[in-house]
């Protein structure tokens, strides 16, 4: 099988978290840098990549990378890349890309520069003028970073934080990828308890559930690259039937626990709905509740974990809100000294709020919103 260099794309601050995920799928990591984890692997780690990484945004095939200050710079190169060992001739091909802080500014003047020197390349190989385009899809997508340009070959489709559960939703849910890793963060593991008492539709609650019963979130989708001539066809049966037989049986579950509530009666059945979807609603168990009254449950279990996303207070009249939470988790942390809370909030006045400092920060971005992750530790 051939070696190929692969490219997770990651969102700012996860790239530790994807990188180990990575190196759990027995990788080797080659580079790391902002937003992007490279490693080597073959056709096989292009399936078990897109299957199992839980927190990367997608998966690259990294084709070249260069010095590029003129047009005919970029031509040449991109000219260079041997484009026929990746499209066949009918296959249908998009260019894509972005520039930072480079002299070739122009995106668009870089996608037609891009797409001319990929159709001459095919032409010569093929010995055609014109293609069908009729085959399978192949998006390249170029990155301009201070005039070097890297070229990449999107072997996802539609980004992986799309897992196919989410069948119902509400208003600002958190992704799947980000949820995902906030999960990782935490260390929950099988046979530990977890609460998220802002649960919304449910992500969070649903990633750790399949962390938990090792569910591969790329089981109940399709990629790009599964129509690739490249990768053959067994390869994707074999690493789902893999998938599928890697799942934790119920005995090995013994003891894990998942509380997911809400406020909003809305919120909690397109929760349940998509955790259904999700092959997950019998490790997890709702409720409509207020915060407070979770605070009060006389039978909560003596150690565990809130891992939870609540309202960032970024409308008006929602801070109120927002400090009534702050107190309560306060509560909370008073009454069970032993659990741990992990929060994600853009509200830099959350530990004044708190009364306390977390024990580790982490700054991340949901979407365009900068956050920080705050990892408050239960006493031993």
């Amino acid at each position: 099988m051939a070696r190929i260099e692969l490219t997770a794309t990651a969102t700012f601050g996860l790239e530790a978290v994807v990188k180990r995920e990575i190196e759990g799928l027995g990788y080797a990591v080659t580079g790391s840098q902002d937003g992007r984890i490279s490693y080597m692997a073959d056709e096989r780690g292009i399936v078990r990549s897109n299957l199992w990484l839980r927190s990367a945004d997608r998966v690259y095939v990294k084709l070249a990378e260069f010095e590029a200050k003129t047009f005919e710079d970029l031509f040449q190169n991109v000219a260079g890349i041997p484009w026929e060992e990746w499209i066949p001739y009918e296959g249908k091909f998009t260019v894509v890309g972005t520039s930072v802080k480079s002299q070739l500014h122009s995106v668009p003047g870089c996608q037609s520069i891009t797409k001319k020197a990929i159709v001459t390349r095919l032409q010569q190989t093929y010995g055609e003028v014109t293609f069908p385009e009729t085959g399978a899809a192949y998006t390249v997508r170029f990155l301009f970073q201070k005039d070097v340009c890297t070229i990449l070959m999107d072997t996802s489709g539609a980004g992986l934080h799309k897992r196919g559960y989410r069948v119902m939703d509400v208003a600002a849910p958190i992704k799947e990828t980000l949820a995902a890793a906030m999960v990782s963060l935490s260390f929950f593991k099988p046979g530990r308890v977890m609460a998220d008492p802002f649960c919304g539709s449910g992500t969070v609650a649903i990633e750790a559930a399949m962390q938990a019963r090792n569910i591969a979130p790329g089981l109940s989708r399709k990629f790009a690259s599964e129509d690739w001539d490249f990768i053959p066809k067994e390869i994707w049966k074999e690493e789902r039937r893999k998938a599928f037989a890697a799942m934790r049986t119920d005995e090995e579950l013994e003891g894990t626990k998942i509380y997911a509530s809400d406020i909003d009666p809305k919120a909690v059945k397109a929760a349940k709905e998509n955790a259904l979807e999700a092959g997950v609603d019998d490790l997890i168990e709702f409720s409509v509740m207020p915060f407070s009254r979770f605070i009060a449950q006389p039978d909560l279990p003596e150690k565990g974990m809130i891992v939870t996303n609540p309202p960032y207070g970024q409308r008006i009249g929602e801070q109120k809100q927002l400090d009534g939470i702050y107190r309560d988790l306060k509560t909370f942390t008073e009454l069970a000294p032993t659990w741990s809370v992990f929060l994600i909030t853009a509200d830099k006045t959350f530990e004044a709020k708190f009364g306390r400092p977390a024990d580790r920060r982490r700054k991340l971005y949901n979407g365009r919103i900068e956050t920080c992750y705050y990892q408050i530790h239960g006493k031993k």
